[in-house]
């Protein structure tokens, strides 16, 4: 369907399906400048660059492909996302090789050729110096092979470098417009008390409201929508007036929230921010601890909260298991209510009816039954005194006698559930995160903390952390795949395996400045940019491959191998740049993008923009040098054949 994503993708896609016409139409205008027909040049030129225009879509595609296998969620997501990608490329590819080749014959005139604008004399003469500056260069760094190595091996240490020191997240934290804020108070609060601090709140966040900040604010008390029997929580809905309005964000309204409810005395409140993709950004750690028994859980909970407790990263420690509800236990002296005749139903009978309810009997009125419900006065049931006003009858001399004399009691507090994560008895520790701490050190935090202080604790994760974790595992194993795939299909192309490993020297280099640009914008590693990582595989091998197929035609056509590989890079340098440029240009409204859902969308852009310059200006570099080092004795046959005979004629001349 059209939707986010999918829409998304045709953005992206903007910048990538001109790709294939800029490359048929520069080569075919070349052509025509060398002195051919339009005829001639849309003919030859269009069959010279046909095989690169087809191996670089068929390798976009085998990008975008293995997306589709990616689970839950995030596979629905981003294949769709992937489907739309890969069908505007293919059909881009399609028509760059029938409409584009029809339309230069018809529409270019060599005659205007020689009378150019002056803009455009100005833009060739530009590129003609840039390309003899670059050949030039190139040909002086044909003959130091170690550049190409020193180059590689720093672009993979710059990956694995600025990989650690990228925060990881499942998702970035977008401004939805709306919150919610959750208003705890002490086990077995009384309604009235919870009500009492809810207007609180209420009164100090009315200010948002007369602002214009807050278009809608709703609180309620208690917070479950049951007939539950607690009543120490509540919650709000804060609904936020729209981005044109011109509010703060939604994070800054946040954290004037915090800072308004902070000392209200009694409760606990603190906002969350629903995201798109599940999860909420105040409570994102979910981090499970399971064992035998809840003491001992209860023992490993409360260590590894008191060392977190100092690491400022983590906001608002809880856990689902809190021995705070007020409890009072009633023990029956079975000898003495022996003796005075009271049987031990009795006492139970009467303390579940007068203290709870019971169900005794059903009537019948007007055709409809109806339930007798016994039940004690709620005002005689206030304090552990009013058991002095409860009395059981005697089976042996039929006297009333006071339940107090018969029971003793003992106050306490336990947890209100037992909960449970996969069979496993489980302790579940939440907390939100400051600015400049990521989900994945969080996580990696108490991770190592639960090691050293529970070593014996098993280790579990929920919601947003547990997306996380699965999530990584399935983009590590997509990002391998996709590696593989692009791998192969080249292979098939060229019938080489030396080629594929010459052009797909690009990818650590254009992952290398995606993460730069990743890290300097302040950016993480989350599902959007590593969707968008996978995608930079296709588009960082599109330019070697321009070059390697153009230098495999030169040396079919009978010049010598490193000729062939400077005039290669030379001519390919026009259309390398300009298609570089467009896919840079179609990402830019991405790096623009603002209001709702734009955090999503910046990240992409990034990966996308920066990834793709730095890829073009090292590959011009990387991939004529890799392909004079390794790609020599590469070719078909005859190209083969003619380098040997090269090298033969030119050892008999030296000796």
């Amino acid at each position: 369907s059209l939707n986010l994503l999918t829409l998304l993708a045709l953005v992206l896609a903007i910048g990538l399906v001109v790709d294939d016409g800029i490359v048929v139409l520069e080569n075919i205008h070349r052509r025509m400048a060398e002195g051919e027909s339009p005829l001639v040049a849309a003919y030859r030129g269009s069959r010279q660059v046909g095989f690169a225009v087809v191996a670089t879509t068929l390798v976009l595609i085998a990008v975008f492909v293995p997306i589709t296998f990616l689970q839950d969620d995030v596979g629905r997501l981003f294949g769709e996302f992937s489907i739309a990608m890969a069908t505007a490329v293919g059909f881009s590819s399609l028509v760059a090789l029938t409409l584009s080749p029809v339309i230069c014959a018809k529409l270019l005139k060599a005659d205007k050729l020689d009378k150019k604008p002056r803009a455009s004399e100005l833009t060739d003469k530009a590129f003609s110096a840039l390309q003899h500056t670059y050949q030039s260069a190139l040909a002086r760094a044909l003959h130091a092979p170690v550049i190409t190595i020193l180059v590689v091996i720093a672009a993979l240490s710059v990956c694995g470098y600025l990989f650690k020191q990228l925060p990881q997240e499942f998702a970035p934290k977008e401004d939805r417009g709306v919150f919610f804020m959750v208003i705890k108070g002490p086990e077995g609060a009384s309604f009235d008390y919870t009500r009492e601090r809810t207007l609180q709140i209420e009164e100090r966040l009315m200010p948002l409201v007369e602002s214009g900040e807050v278009q809608r604010l709703l609180l309620r008390a208690p917070q479950g929508f049951n007939s539950g029997e607690n009543y120490n929580g509540a919650m709000s809905v804060i609904v936020l007036s729209p981005w044109e309005s011109g509010r703060r964000n939604g994070w800054d309204i946040m954290q004037d929230v915090r800072q308004r409810v902070a000392d209200v005395s009694g409760v606990v409140a603190f906002p969350i921010m629903p995201q798109a993709l599940g999860g909420h950004a105040s409570q994102s750690v979910q981090f499970v601890i399971g064992g035998s028994d809840y003491e001992e859980l209860a023992r490993w909970r409360d260590r590894i909260m008191a060392e977190a407790a100092d690491n400022e990263g983590l906001i608002g420690l809880d856990s689902d298991y809190e021995e705070s509800k007020p409890q009072l236990r009633v023990s029956v002296e079975t000898e003495r209510a022996a003796a005075l005749g009271v049987q031990l139903v009795d006492i139970n009978r009467t303390l579940e009816t007068l203290l709870g309810s019971r169900r005794v009997t059903t009537f019948m009125r007007d055709g409809e039954e109806y339930d007798v419900i016994l039940e004690g006065e709620p005002s005689a049931q206030r304090s552990p005194g009013d058991l002095n006003n409860i009395y059981v009858r005697s089976a042996t001399t039929n006297q009333l006698i006071p339940l107090a004399n018969l029971v003793t009691l003992e106050d306490g507090a336990d947890a209100s559930t037992l909960n449970r994560y996969n069979r496993m008895r489980a302790i579940t520790i939440s907390a939100g995160l400051s600015d400049n701490y990521s989900l994945g050190e969080a996580l990696s935090y108490l991770e190592d903390l639960t090691r050293s202080v529970a070593p014996e604790a098993v280790i579990d994760y929920k919601g947003e952390s547990l997306n996380l974790k699965e999530s990584a595992g399935d983009i590590y194993f997509i990002f391998a795949l996709s590696l593989l795939v692009v791998f192969l299909v080249m292979a098939a192309q060229f019938e080489s395996f030396v080629l594929p490993f010459v052009i797909m020297l690009t990818v650590p280099l254009a992952i290398a400045g995606a993460l730069f640009g990743l890290y300097f914008s302040g950016q993480s590693i989350n599902i959007y940019s590593q969707v968008a990582l996978i995608m930079l595989v296709g588009l960082a091998t599109k330019n070697g491959i321009l070059i390697v197929e153009f230098a495999n035609q030169l040396r079919d056509e009978g010049l010598d191998f490193e000729q062939a590989l400077l005039a290669a890079a030379g001519q390919r340098l026009r259309p390398i740049l300009m298609t570089s440029i467009t896919t840079v240009m179609g990402a830019i409204p991405l790096l623009l993008a603002s209001g709702a859902g734009s955090e999503a969308r910046i990240v992409i852009g990034i990966v996308v923009a920066s990834g793709v310059s730095v890829a073009t200006f090292l590959t011009l570099l990387v991939v004529p040098l890799a392909y004079h080092l390794l790609a020599r004795n590469t070719g078909t046959p005859q190209t083969v054949t003619r380098q040997l005979d090269t090298e033969l004629a030119r050892s008999e001349a030296v000796d």
